[in-house]
């Protein structure tokens, strides 16, 4: 579906801006996980190497920006880019919680700047941000050369980091290792949630490019 809609970009100035400017907003959101995932893991003066704060405001600003440009195409084009348009919209609501996931983790940081080191679950949680981080340069290549297979194997990744944060947190509720500390315990928690969300919104983004608009967010096929 998403392949027809990117057709219906190209020529249109407006939603092709927006268009761009989405891709632009993921791109931020990309380079801020990394610098956020170094300062709280790797650093222990919770220095972080870019301006969270200052890239969540720009973020917010292309959001509105977006809406503003599909709103007055659609207003001149009528229903014709409503389908596109809707996407669109869809999309950038999930950049934007990124950015916000993102800004927590950075709160985290500043807060616990010790390098927080997982105990038992270390190795599971650096699995998880691997497959994270390696999760924005692909679903930015996939929307943006509308790639389905991409798009797909990205979706299939969703359940495994799910259900492994689950795990994670549901262990430290019933303290199995009892050698955490409760600050790392509730930052272990707090982390490995964020992480579970911004997967989640970055295969919603994923589901865009595969489904149609009534299925976006949807990771799997289901009966009607």
């Amino acid at each position: 579906m998403f392949k027809e809609l990117v057709s219906f970009f190209k020529g249109k100035n407006l939603i092709d801006e927006a268009f761009k400017e989405s891709l632009t907003m993921l791109e931020k959101d990309c380079e801020m996980f990394k610098a956020v995932k170094e300062s709280l893991r790797h650093s222990d003066s919770a220095e972080i190497k870019c301006d969270v704060f200052k890239h969540d405001k720009l973020i917010n600003k292309y959001e509105r920006e977006v809406r503003k440009k599909v709103l007055i195409n659609l207003s001149v084009t009528g229903s014709t880019f409503l389908n596109a348009g809707l996407v669109l919209v869809s999309i950038v609501i999930d950049i934007e919680r990124i950015g916000d996931y993102t800004k927590n983790i950075a709160e985290l940081a500043k807060h616990h700047p010790q390098r927080l080191v997982a105990g038992s679950y270390e190795e599971t949680i650096k699995k998880i941000e691997t497959i994270v981080e390696n999760k924005f340069p692909a679903v930015i290549e996939a929307l943006r050369n509308s790639d389905e297979k991409i798009a797909r194997e990205k979706m299939e990744e969703h359940k495994e980091v799910s259900s492994t944060c689950d795990e994670i947190l549901f262990s430290l509720i019933k303290e199995k290792d009892k050698n955490i500390t409760p600050s790392e315990a509730v930052t272990i928690a707090l982390y490995t949630r964020y992480l579970k969300r911004i997967n989640s919104h970055l295969t919603n983004i994923a589901t865009s490019i595969v489904n149609p608009f009534d299925r976006i967010g949807f990771y799997t096929k289901v009966e009607d």
